[in-house]
């Protein structure tokens, strides 16, 4: 039985608000998102690597310089498998293999500056497309935005740090 919207008291109607509010964002959201996935998806297509070596980039990006048998847990590849993939992404200059200040056993993987040059490309896809959006806004729908963006950043950053804190993995950078 559904009760009316007069009959419901002023805490449930906010909270139907609340949802409905959402809901709408969520799906302004999304539909923001296929407008802009042509121009986000550009770099994966031009780049040559495979999803295994894209994993691996990625991983490095957020986790810095890491042993090779963390990489490969990170992965869950065997060692052998990972080491083919960190070869070739050697000669293409991407990723670097050191030896670990205190064990030589130990071979270190980070990313070069070509590495991460590729990563900040796919990260930072459609970035022009979004500033020209942005610049046919009003200073004050900007203001808006930025608010709204600064809010979002804040929540987002919190539920980071509250992982990191509950998480004893790699130290993370979490500035925005």
């Amino acid at each position: 039985m559904r009760t009316s919207p007069s009959s419901r008291s002023p805490e449930e109607q906010a909270l139907s608000e609340k949802e409905k509010l959402i809901a709408d964002i969520m799906g302004a959201q999304i539909r923001l998102q296929h407008v802009f996935a042509d121009d986000r998806s550009d770099p994966l297509f031009t780049t040559h690597l495979t999803m295994s070596q894209l994993k691996i980039l990625l991983l490095l990006a957020r986790h810095g310089t890491v042993s090779g048998g963390e990489l490969a847990r990170m992965l869950g590849v065997g060692a052998a498998a990972l080491s083919g993939m960190i070869d070739r992404l050697v000669v293409q200059e991407l990723v670097t293999r050191t030896e670990d200040l205190h064990d030589r056993r130990v071979r270190r993987i980070g990313l070069t500056k070509a590495g991460t040059e590729v990563i900040e490309d796919i990260i930072t896809a459609g970035v022009s497309r979004q500033r020209d959006l942005l610049s046919r806004l009003t200073a004050e729908e900007l203001s808006v935005v930025a608010q709204a963006m600064d809010i979002l950043l804040r929540e987002a950053v919190a539920d980071i740090t509250t992982a990191a804190n509950s998480d004893p993995g790699p130290d993370r950078d979490l500035t925005p």
